[in-house]
């Protein structure tokens, strides 16, 4: 798996990219590091090996996304512990329930905050789609 850092003139924020999760597939970065936090895209259930969804159902399209936000992070040196918040997106709020049980497998403890909403789309036609912002420990 690679990562890299990709740092402004400034440097005062740095680009992450992985090929542990999928390439951006608009005009964003997978994440931003800047101010002591790290800003990771939406990300959607997308393998990152053939760059589509595979899975059809809310659980597994679940466990994909945080694969994949938990590869960005660890690109930025970053782990699921040091997530502060999570926004998710759900294109049915009735896979909420479905949803939270796979996530809580990911996030154990003291949980991040969050905000859930249905949406009436997304991407690719994705059931979920999950931003996180993590705070780096350096």
């Amino acid at each position: 798996m690679q990562h890299k850092l990709i740092s402004n003139k400034k440097d005062m924020k740095k680009v992450i990219v992985t090929s542990g999760a999928p390439k951006a597939i608009g005009p964003y970065s997978q994440g931003i590091k800047a101010n002591g936090f790290v800003f990771v895209s939406g990300q959607l259930p997308i393998d990152p090996e053939s760059g589509k969804i595979e899975a059809d159902d809310i659980t597994r399209q679940t466990d994909q996304v945080l694969k994949n936000v938990k590869s960005v992070l660890a690109a930025a040196g970053c782990t699921l512990d040091d997530v502060v918040k999570t926004t998710v997106f759900l294109s049915d709020i009735a896979n909420f329930a479905a949803m939270n049980e796979v996530y809580k497998l990911y996030f154990t403890g003291n949980f991040p905050a969050r905000s859930a909403f249905a949406t009436k789309d997304l991407p690719l036609g994705a059931l979920v789609e999950i931003e996180t912002i993590a705070a780096v420990n350096e």
